[in-house]
């Protein structure tokens, strides 16, 4: 139900008063700078490119510019359903009980965007970080694989607890664990009441916290003793905060607010920890010498599981902290951390003569379960399931660099990696079953990839086709890769960028095999059977020409003759004269530049007018109706294909 207009004012009067109090933060601030303004603009004109670019970058995406928009408002108004989904994918909020929320879902141009907003529950706040925090809070009660390595008790109470989360988020034990690694067990004062200890470490595992602290009869204490408990634990473990959110958790929008931040503040905790542990104790050595390490389990970053990756024959040699071991040796500390004896071997060349390197990932199983694929692993009988003195080394099938990728996500659900890799991503999340991580690969692909259909030029002048657009990615590599990790989206995008290129594909024998895969794809296929790949095509091409002349009278003449120039306009080579002083060297290049969209071909006269010509060189007397026969043109280059290959679709 849409909210009355006096609700909405009493519901920003309440809101504005709390902002100025300082006890609530605006949910919509202004934001007036340079990267704002281009994601704007970016969600305007429907750059999905630059929107992924600038949500990269950290721009706050849920602000409003100086006209009182929101980048969803304004990609909802525009029409332009992949950025909005882009949006609401990377955490923007559209809450029906608040006034910018009633102005995205009213403002909305289509059905289609508004059952987009529909579809992503945008009645509920939505937090990216949720599914780091619901994990981490997990943990507390996971009784197998058991990942705890310290046990505390308090009174007749014991809590199994992971050394790696207290550290990052408790500046206390932070302290005592780096002084005593090693401990195994803590005792709890015993005037703490349990309630009180079960409270601050279900704040430190991000749970959520109500103002039931419990206590009362037959507990042994009394709520204000259940309070002033919480009071000192929360001084002794250095989180001061958590007191604060107690005395907040009656005020629902104040508590929300609360839990928001505490949620952010754990994940930023954590990262410093990954990176300051888990990264910087990272070891490079010789492939050939990898499975030589032993690393003992009682070490200073808590690690549990060693992930090794190993770097391409062709990688560039990488200094290595353990480059001077000729010989077996004693057990020694490298980076803090007990290692043990590494045993001279053959070293593996690469291709320029160097050694390959293989990098070596001190991490935490409790972390890695976060993966369908490890969980399977350490809860089953495997080897890697069972405790021994060192450290079990457990290879991965991907690079190093895609590796840290993968570590950086479980560990703070970031994911921010360049295109360059973003298929090895995929792949890698496919293979460990992180569902999350490839729906984010899919996204970089097909945002990041040149695949802002509305930055594709319409018209490619003669001058343009002298400096070719390079292209980012390998569109065949996309498809296969959609095909292989069952991700329509890579599939829906790949036809898309493919049909809005098609003149610079469709003669290629890439292409031709690629149609063939496709279908091939159908067990048992039948003559009359469609072909995936090709109906897509077929539809975004529709798109891609009806965008340009449709409301202009021009789909009638798709269905006429083409329009043949007359003797009078062409030699009898199809060629103008030279005396109508036509610049020959400024013709099109028939191996148009891929990446490029020539949907009609200008050729400019030295009188400044243009004349326009088809894909098969015929002249028109305007882009539109060379449009309709370009269209006309690429519909039967396909059948063409599938004549030649045999197909029937």
């Amino acid at each position: 139900m849409v909210l009355r207009k006096d609700q909405i004012e009493a519901s920003l009067q309440e809101e504005k008063k709390l902002i100025e109090d300082g006890k609530l933060k605006e949910d919509n601030p202004l934001d007036v700078s340079e990267t704002f303004f281009r994601l704007c603009e970016a969600c305007r004109c429907g750059d999905l490119k630059t929107c992924q670019e600038t949500i990269t970058e950290g721009v706050n995406i849920n602000a409003r510019d100086r006209f009182d928009y929101t980048p969803l408002i304004l990609a909802s108004l525009c029409g332009h359903f992949e950025v909005v989904q882009l949006l609401l994918e990377s955490g923007a909020l559209c809450e029906r009980d608040t006034f910018q929320g009633e102005r995205c879902l009213y403002n909305a141009l289509n059905d289609r965007i508004r059952n987009l907003l529909l579809s992503y529950d945008y009645s509920k706040s939505t937090d990216p970080l949720q599914p780091l925090a619901s994990h981490i809070t997990s943990l507390l009660t996971r009784e197998h694989p058991q990942t705890s390595d310290i046990l505390v008790a308090a009174a007749e109470e014991s809590f199994r607890l992971h050394k790696f989360i207290l550290s990052a988020r408790s500046p206390y034990f932070a302290k005592k664990l780096s002084v005593a690694p090693d401990t195994a067990s803590w005792k709890l004062p015993s005037a703490i009441p349990p309630q009180a200890f079960g409270i601050a470490i279900k704040y430190i595992y991000l749970g959520e916290i109500s103002n039931d602290v419990g206590g009362g009869p037959g507990t042994g204490f009394s709520e204000d003793e259940v309070l002033e408990g919480i009071d000192k634990i929360s001084r002794q473990l250095e989180i001061i905060s958590l007191w604060d959110g107690i005395l907040e958790s009656g005020d629902r929008r104040l508590a929300r607010q609360r839990r928001t931040d505490e949620v952010d503040k754990g994940r930023n905790q954590l990262e410093a920890w990954f990176s300051n542990n888990v990264l910087k104790h990272k070891i490079i050595l010789d492939t050939a010498r990898a499975e030589n390490v032993k690393w003992d389990r009682n070490n200073g970053v808590f690690a549990d599981v060693l992930l090794r990756a190993d770097e391409s024959d062709d990688a560039f040699e990488i200094e290595s902290p353990l480059e001077e071991d000729p010989l077996q040796r004693k057990p020694e500390r490298k980076n803090g951390i007990p290692i043990g004896p590494l045993r001279q071997a053959s070293r593996s060349p690469s291709r320029d003569g160097k050694p390959r390197k293989s990098i070596l990932f001190p991490v935490h199983r409790a972390m890695l379960l976060r993966s369908e694929y490890f969980l399977t692993m350490f809860s089953s009988a495997f080897r890697e399931a069972q405790a021994t003195e060192y450290l079990h080394i457990i290879s991965m099938d991907c690079s190093p660099e895609v590796l840290e990728v993968v570590l950086q996500f479980l560990y703070t659900e970031k994911t921010d990696f360049p295109l360059e890799i973003a298929i090895d991503v995929l792949f890698a999340a496919d293979h460990l079953l992180i569902e999350k991580l490839k729906m984010k690969a899919a996204v970089v692909i097909s945002t990041l990839g040149n695949g802002s259909m509305s930055q594709i030029p319409t018209r490619l002048d003669a001058a343009e086709t002298s400096s070719p657009a390079p292209e980012e990615l390998d569109i065949y590599d996309v498809v296969r890769a959609g095909w292989l990790t069952r991700v329509p989206r890579l599939e829906e995008f790949g036809a898309r960028y493919l049909a809005y290129r098609l003149e610079s594909y469709i003669d290629e024998e890439d292409f031709a095999d690629l149609v063939r895969e496709s279908a091939n794809r159908i067990k048992g296929r039948q003559e009359t059977d469609t072909i995936e790949l090709l109906d897509d095509i077929r539809y975004y091409l529709s798109e891609r020409f009806r965008l340009r002349f449709e409301d202009s009278g021009l789909e009638d003449m798709m269905e006429e003759e083409p329009t043949i120039a007359t003797e009078a306009e062409t030699d009898i080579d199809g060629k103008l004269p030279e005396d109508e002083g036509v610049d020959m060297g400024s013709l099109p290049n028939g191996d148009a530049a891929r990446g490029d969209v020539n949907s009609s071909s200008g050729i400019m006269m030295k009188d400044g007018s243009s004349t326009i010509r088809t894909l098969d060189g015929e002249m028109v007397g305007d882009e539109l109706e060379g449009d309709a026969i370009n269209y006309q043109i690429l519909l039967g280059k396909i059948e063409g294909l599938l004549t030649r290959l045999k197909l029937d679709a």
